[in-house]
């Protein structure tokens, strides 16, 4: 199923959709000359010309642009402004659209005021071969994921654990303080694969050759923070730019003398399938920052400011109508996806009646979005979507339309490869924190983000009933079920401690939450929290560095994390991991994770509380995953509360259970974490201590 513009730009430098056509369109296209600055050399100008037939699809043969064989390019498009705060009868350069390279090395030129910095957009890339326009990194490279196992070894949905990692990293500088840096690529890949040493973090333990720390901790799916490019340097990327081009900044590591970012993607991903770990992208469409339709055709796209149009379709994000529910694009600008024109269809659909060659009723952006996404599933392969900010996008329709998509996609990439179980090895989930079920029950999304059980699993670590609960046993039972909060099954529910958005109230990492309620004995309630996350029913995640602990450093003025002030910039440290106590966090969570990717009993839609103790004090909860008498069983033993078995060293000393599941024939009781059978007279009768939760499993 291929974009009808992506097959259109592989023979012609083509752009769609064009607002102010008093002048019409030209292609510059020229070389990149090393230098500082880089120059853009042998500048030539050629008029685009409209498609017959078409009244927005303007284009230029390659092969009339008299390009020589095997030579690497550098282009814009210049256009009309249709911006309505630019002067409409100026002209600028804009970064191709549907660029799949861009190279911030090289961009615009200046302009007199109003232009100012966001104007000057920079240049795309293509490489010219056998009469061909091919995507290719500047130095001419072109990706490929090569050797890649077949689809069907790739982790089903319901035994995922997703790693979510930002691509800001930071290490313990030499003389105090910190040095913070990008994460690229390559260095992701380090984390994967011990053949590769990192790059801009080559110094980390995690990422020296010989290592690949994500097996080591068992993950099997990892979620990047948006891939996509960005104007941003260095957030976490939450204001895409070019929708069909990965990261410039990720993949131009400080050793380099060229980016790399499809080559260097295409390595992590291969890398990636070749461990059996699921590669997940976080994809912004609600909102862009400096796009290049803002200059070519704005309002065909954008609504700038929705508080000055609140009667437009695309004011109001998906929780109402009131001035309450406004969209917010968070400092960028917002895609409309309810407005429709008439013109080319970069995506048309399959059906016979839909003819590439006609105009058609569309929505731009939502065929932007359709022809990014088909750019991502054919060259880079990816497994699963994570769509960021679902109530800002604000139009379910296109959300299933998107949704559907992925899926046909992913059915006919294992199809090709004669791989079975596509569906169930692929997962689109969305960020709505109010959680709204009609997304699952309209079959808008595969899934979404339980933020309820970070909410509700966080009151249970500090001892506290949650707000909306009676008793602390309904805290507790609904944060380990997903199925209490009406999801059917746990492949519709991402569960997690902590995720990106560290902004707020409770929304900290673990580790400051524990800070910021003045625990003082961490270590043992995160190992407590993983223990629950990792058992409960739905998809665990785990943002980057909680494992270990990890902690926030970037506060405003008052000591808030805030979108001003640490949001986005704070970066993992993986060099705390030089910490004992935080390693041995890490060795706690570590095998808890291989459990709850390998072990059937919790890949199922089962729990059984069966022990519950608040008697003088106590909180303890005992839950079982798995059917009972079966050779598969997890029980989890949770101790919320001070109390501690007096005396716990002494061989006498226990905590009776009572109604222990039965021990099948030839099996033992296992405790995970501490990779120690557990003697038979000893079966739910052993100490416990305060804040700790035993895992055990039958083998």
């Amino acid at each position: 199923m291929a974009a009808n513009l992506l097959t259109r730009k592989v023979n012609a430098f083509v752009l769609w959709r064009v607002g102010n056509t008093n002048q019409p369109p030209t292609l510059i296209i020229g070389q990149l000359q090393p230098g500082n600055p880089f120059q853009f050399t042998g500048e030539q100008p050629f008029p685009l010309q409209l498609v017959p037939g078409f009244a927005d699809l303007w284009q230029i043969a390659a092969a009339q642009c008299d390009l020589v064989d095997g030579q690497v390019y550098h282009y814009w498009f210049e256009v009309s402004v249709s911006h309505p705060d630019r002067p409409t009868d100026a002209r600028v350069r804009i970064t191709d659209p549907t660029a799949t390279t861009v190279d911030w090395r090289l961009r615009g030129p200046r302009l007199d005021a109003p232009f100012g910095a966001d104007d000057r957009y920079p240049a795309s890339v293509i490489k010219f071969s056998g009469g061909k326009l091919l995507t290719a990194d500047p130095n001419g490279a072109i990706a490929r994921i090569v050797n890649e196992p077949s689809l069907d070894t790739l982790p089903t949905n319901n035994r995922l654990v997703i790693y979510e990692l930002p691509t800001t990293w930071t290490r313990s500088a030499e003389v105090g303080g910190r040095d913070m840096g990008v994460g690229t690529y390559r260095d992701v890949t380090a984390l994967i694969d011990a053949d590769v040493d990192g790059a801009n973090f080559d110094d980390l333990d995690v990422t020296r050759l010989g290592r690949s720390y994500l097996t080591e901790i068992g993950i099997n799916a990892l979620e990047l923070l948006p891939p996509a490019d960005s104007v941003y340097n260095r957030d976490w990327g939450y204001g895409t730019t070019s929708y069909l081009a990965p990261d410039f900044e990720l993949g131009y590591p400080d050793t380099f003398s060229d980016p790399m970012p499809n080559c260097l993607l295409a390595e992590l991903v291969g890398a990636c399938h070749g461990h059996q770990i699921r590669f997940f992208i976080d994809s912004v469409m609600a909102f862009s920052k400096n796009n290049s339709y803002l200059a070519a055709s704005c309002d065909d796209f954008f609504i700038l400011d929705p508080s000055e149009a609140k009667s437009d379709p695309d004011a109001h994000n998906s929780r109402g109508q009131d001035d309450n529910n406004l969209r917010n694009a968070y400092g960028a600008t917002l895609f409309r996806y309810a407005k429709q024109v008439q013109g080319f269809d970069p995506f048309p659909d399959q059906s016979p009646h839909q003819s590439p060659d006609q105009n058609q009723t569309i929505s731009p952006a939502r065929q932007l979005m359709k022809t990014s996404l088909a750019r991502w599933m054919a060259d880079f392969h990816i497994d699963g979507i994570r769509m960021d900010s679902v109530e800002n996008v604000a139009n379910w329709d296109f959300i299933q339309e998107y949704k559907d998509l992925a899926h046909n996609l992913n059915r006919e990439r294992f199809n090709a490869q004669g791989a079975a179980g596509a569906d169930e090895r692929f997962l689109v989930v969305g960020e709505e924190l109010s959680e709204p079920h009609d997304l699952l029950r309209q079959q808008r999304l595969d899934g979404l983000w339980h933020q309820s059980f970070k909410d509700y699993i966080r009151m249970a670590l500090i001892g506290r009933n949650h707000e909306n609960e009676s008793t602390f046993e309904a805290t507790v039972r609904k944060a380990i079920d997903c199925r209490e909060f009406g999801y059917s099954h746990l492949a519709q529910a991402v569960i997690y401690l902590t995720s990106h958005d560290v902004e707020g109230f409770r929304n900290e990492r673990i580790y400051n939450f524990f800070l910021n309620n003045r625990v003082g004995d961490i270590e043992k309630r995160v190992k407590l929290a993983f223990a629950c996350l990792l058992t409960a029913v739905g998809i665990p995640m785990i943002l980057a560095g909680d494992e270990f602990a990890d902690q926030h450093n970037l506060f405003d003025a008052n000591g808030q994390v805030t979108q001003a002030g640490g949001k986005q910039v704070d970066p993992v440290n993986f060099s705390r991991l030089g910490d004992d106590w935080r390693t041995r966090i890490k060795e706690y969570v570590s095998p808890l994770i291989h459990l709850r990717t390998t072990y059937d009993a919790l890949a199922v839609d089962d729990t059984e509380f069966i022990h519950t103790d608040f008697d003088d004090g106590k909180r303890v909860l005992v839950w079982r995953r798995g059917q009972p008498g079966s050779d598969q069983q997890v029980v989890v033993l949770a101790n919320f509360s001070d109390f501690g078995t007096p005396d716990p060293l002494n061989a006498s000393s226990e905590y009776v259970v009572p109604g222990w599941p039965a021990t099948p024939p030839s099996k033992r009781w296992h405790e995970v974490p501490q990779d120690r059978d557990v003697p038979p007279g000893q079966i739910g009768r052993e100490p416990i201590f305060p804040w700790e939760a035993k895992v055990y499993a039958l083998f």
